[in-house]
C-alpha cells in the first residue's frame, strides 16, 4: 500500500505528463499506408499512428492531444470529432464471407466500409455505387456505408461514363424549376422583335460542323474589300433569351461546360435552346452576335465591331464536304462557292500572319474511337485534321482576340483566358536549360511574348539532338481563367478570350454578357468575386472525369485486343519521370505507364535531358519503344500498364574519358 509521499509524487507526475501534452484542432491528412498526419492551424503536422486512423476519416476536423512517446518523438491522439465533410461518394460492392462492404474511390481512403443489411438497397458483390455515410468511426473504429444507388456493373452499357458523372457529380438531369424557365422564356422572349438588332439576313453566312451537330453556334461569312476581306463570325446569342435571375441561368453556371464523353453528351444548356431556339439552324432568322473584322491583305487583324444582329444561315455544310470542296474533289457545293472561296482567302492570310507573328499549335495525328452498342470500343481509326477545320478555327481565333480587345478596352473585369508561360519558380532551371540546349536564345527573357515565342520556335526545330520542345513542357504552367487581361503566352498573344461557344461553354456566355453590358453603356462588371476560381475547379473535375471514363473504357479495349496472344505495340515515350515513363501506341494512340522500378536493372533520372539511363539502356522522350500490355491499374484511374519488350532502348552514351 502506497503512503501519501508516493500518491503525492504519482499525482506530481501525473500532472507533469499532463503538462506536457498539447490540445489543438487539426485537419487529418490520409496517405497511402494506414498511418496518417494531424495537420494543425500553425502549419506543423503531427504523425497519427494506425490505431489512431482508424477513428477517422480523411479531411476530418478533429481535437487531437499531442504527447511525447517513450522514444521522444511525437504521436496525435484523436479525442473529438469537430467537423466531417465526407458526405456522399462513389465506390464498388466488395465482399468478405457474408458481410458486404464498399471500397470507396477517394484519394488516401483505402478502408473498406461495412454496409448493414438494412442499408444495401438491393445492392450485389461487383456492383458500383453512389454511398453515404451511414456511421462515422470515431466511437469505435467501426464505419458504415449505405447505398443510395445502384449505378450498374461491368455488364451495364456505358457504365464507364455513367460511374465517371456519378463520381464527380455531373448532373444528368435537368430541375423543375429550370424546365419551367424553358417554357416561359419560349413562350414570352421574343428577342428578334427587339429594335436595337441590326438586320444582316441578306449575308450569305454559312455554318460548317460535323454532320451531326445540331447545337450549332457560330456561322462565317466574308467578303473582298478595298485592302483585304471583312470576316463576319456570327455566333449564337442564348444570352438573349435566358434572364441572370434565372433558375436556368444558376444552373448553366453550375455546369459550366457540355461534357462530351465517349458515346454519351451531358449539355449545359436544355437541348429545346440549344439544338433548336438558339442554334443558327438553316434557313432559319436567329438572334446572333456578330463579330465584324477587318482583315488586310497581310492577315493582319484590323478594326472591328460587336453586333447584336439577326442572322439566317444559308446553309449547314458538314466538314468532310468543304474539305473535298476546298480540295477540289467535289463541285456539289458551287451554289456556295463565293462566301466559301471568301472564306479561304481569309484563312490563308490570317493562319499565314499568326505563323509569322505568334504561335500556332502542330498538328498531331488525332484517333476516332467508334463504339458498339454496348458502348465498348470497337475500333480506332487514326485521322488528320481537314483543311475546313483549320478555316473554321483561324477565324474563331480571330473573333476571340477581338473579344479580348474589346473587354480590355472597356474596362470589363474577365473573363480573359490568360497562359504565363514558364512557371515562375522555374525560370532560373529555363535559363540553364537554354544555355546547356540552345544557347542561340539563352539571353532571350522568356517572361516577354515577343521572347517566349523565339524561345518556343527555336526549341521546336527538328535540327536538335534532343527533342527540346518537348522537353520543356514540364516548365509550363497551364491556361488559366481571369479577371484582369494578360498575355497568352502559349499562342504568342497579348490579349485572348473565348466568345464563339455560348452555347457549349459558359466562359463564352459570360463573355457575350460582358460585351453586351459594353454595347448597352453599361459596366462590363458581371465578373463576380470567386465566380472564375469556382468556374476553374468545375471545369478541371470535368475534364478529370472524361479522363478516367476514357482509360476505363480503353483499358477494356488493350485487354481484349491482346487477350491469349503475344501481341507488342510500336509507341513513342511522351513523359518521363524517376519512375518510368508513359508511351503513346503508334496504332491507336491510346497511352499506358512503363514501370522502371521493377526493372533488375537500376535507371536514373536527368531531368536536363528528360532520360532514364541504365548501364545497359537509355529512355528518353519521343523514343520509339515496343511495348507489351500488361493489365489496368484501376487504384490509378484505370490507368494501362505496359511492360518492355526485351532488347528494347538505346545504348547508354559512353562516359567522357
Amino acid at each position: 500500500m502506497l503512503n501519501q509521499d508516493a500518491l503525492s509524487q504519482l499525482r506530481d507526475l501525473k500532472k507533469q505528463i499532463e503538462a506536457e501534452k498539447e490540445r489543438a484542432e487539426a485537419v487529418v491528412k490520409g496517405t497511402q499506408s494506414r498511418y496518417g498526419f494531424a495537420v494543425l492551424d500553425d502549419g506543423r503536422e503531427i504523425f497519427i499512428p494506425p490505431d489512431e486512423m482508424l477513428k477517422v476519416f480523411p479531411d476530418d476536423r478533429v481535437r487531437v492531444c499531442i504527447r511525447p512517446t517513450k522514444d521522444n518523438k511525437t504521436i496525435a491522439d484523436v479525442e473529438k470529432l469537430v467537423d466531417s465533410p465526407l458526405g456522399e461518394f462513389t465506390g464498388r460492392c466488395v465482399r468478405k464471407g457474408k458481410a458486404l462492404f464498399v471500397e470507396p474511390d477517394l484519394p488516401q481512403l483505402k478502408r473498406w466500409l461495412f454496409i448493414p443489411p438494412h442499408a444495401r438497397n438491393g445492392v450485389k458483390e461487383g456492383e458500383y455505387l453512389r454511398c453515404a455515410i451511414l456511421r462515422h468511426p470515431i466511437r469505435d473504429g467501426k464505419p458504415q456505408a449505405k447505398v443510395l444507388a445502384v449505378i450498374g456493373d461491368e455488364q451495364t452499357a456505358g457504365i464507364e461514363n455513367l460511374y465517371s458523372m456519378a463520381k464527380h457529380a455531373l448532373a444528368a438531369e435537368w430541375s423543375s424549376a429550370c424546365k419551367r424557365d424553358v417554357e416561359q422564356l419560349l413562350q414570352h422572349c421574343r428577342p428578334l422583335e427587339q429594335d436595337k438588332r441590326r438586320d444582316l439576313t441578306d449575308l450569305e453566312f454559312v455554318s460548317i460542323d460535323t454532320a451531326k451537330t445540331q447545337d450549332i453556334d457560330d456561322a462565317l461569312y466574308a467578303q473582298i474589300s478595298n485592302d483585304g476581306w471583312t470576316l463576319f463570325v456570327a455566333i449564337a446569342d442564348p444570352t438573349a433569351y435566358i434572364p441572370a435571375d434565372s433558375a436556368l441561368y444558376s444552373d448553366i453556371a453550375a455546369r459550366g461546360t457540355t461534357v462530351y464523353f465517349h458515346g454519351d453528351v451531358l449539355p449545359m444548356m436544355p437541348e429545346q435552346l440549344a439544338q433548336d431556339t438558339c442554334a443558327l439552324s438553316e434557313g432559319s432568322d436567329r438572334p446572333a452576335l456578330v463579330c465584324k473584322i477587318e482583315v488586310s491583305d497581310a492577315g493582319e487583324v484590323g478594326d472591328f465591331e460587336f453586333i447584336e444582329a439577326t442572322i439566317r444561315s444559308r446553309a449547314k455544310l458538314s466538314y468532310y464536304g468543304v474539305d473535298r470542296y476546298l480540295n477540289g474533289q467535289a463541285d456539289e457545293l458551287m451554289s456556295h462557292a463565293t462566301p466559301l472561296e471568301a472564306l479561304y482567302q481569309v484563312f490563308r492570310a490570317l493562319r499565314s500572319h499568326r505563323e509569322q507573328h505568334a504561335l500556332v499549335m502542330e498538328d498531331r495525328r488525332e484517333y476516332r474511337w467508334v463504339l458498339n452498342d454496348s458502348k465498348q470500343i470497337d475500333t480506332i481509326e487514326p485521322y488528320e485534321k481537314l483543311l475546313s477545320q483549320k478555316l473554321v478555327e483561324e477565324c474563331m481565333v480571330a473573333a476571340n482576340r477581338c473579344a479580348a480587345m474589346f473587354l480590355q478596352r472597356g474596362g470589363a473585369n474577365g473573363p480573359f483566358v490568360i497562359h504565363p508561360g514558364i512557371r515562375a519558380d522555374r525560370l532560373d532551371e529555363t535559363r540553364q536549360f537554354l544555355a546547356m540546349h540552345a544557347a542561340e536564345v539563352a539571353a532571350t527573357d522568356p517572361t516577354t511574348v515577343e521572347g517566349y515565342r523565339d524561345i518556343m520556335r527555336c526549341l521546336a526545330r527538328d535540327d536538335h539532338k534532343l527533342p527540346l520542345r518537348s522537353m520543356v513542357n514540364r516548365l509550363l504552367t497551364r491556361a488559366e481563367l481571369s479577371s484582369s487581361a494578360g498575355a497568352h503566352m502559349g499562342m504568342a498573344l497579348e490579349a485572348y478570350t473565348n466568345c464563339t461557344s455560348p452555347l457549349r461553354k459558359y466562359v463564352d456566355f459570360l463573355v457575350h454578357l460582358q460585351i453586351k453590358a459594353l454595347l448597352h453603356g453599361e459596366p462590363a462588371d458581371r465578373v463576380q468575386p470567386g465566380m472564375l476560381e469556382r468556374l476553374a475547379q468545375r471545369l478541371a473535375s470535368t475534364r478529370q472525369a472524361t479522363l478516367e471514363a476514357e482509360r476505363w473504357l480503353a483499358g477494356k479495349y488493350l485487354a481484349r485486343i491482346s487477350a491469349g496472344q503475344e501481341r507488342t505495340f510500336e509507341a513513342r515515350v511522351t513523359h518521363i519521370n524517376s519512375s518510368g515513363f508513359n508511351a503513346r501506341l503508334d496504332e491507336n494512340g491510346l497511352e499506358g505507364f512503363v514501370d522502371l522500378r521493377k526493372d533488375p536493372e537500376k535507371f536514373s533520372y536527368d531531368k536536363w535531358t528528360a532520360s532514364l539511363t541504365s548501364t545497359t539502356r537509355r529512355f528518353q522522350l519521343e523514343q520509339p519503344v515496343t511495348l507489351r500490355f500488361v493489365a489496368v491499374d484501376r487504384a490509378e484511374q484505370h490507368r494501362a500498364l505496359f511492360e518492355l519488350v526485351e532488347g528494347c532502348g538505346l545504348k547508354p552514351p559512353k562516359a567522357d574519358p
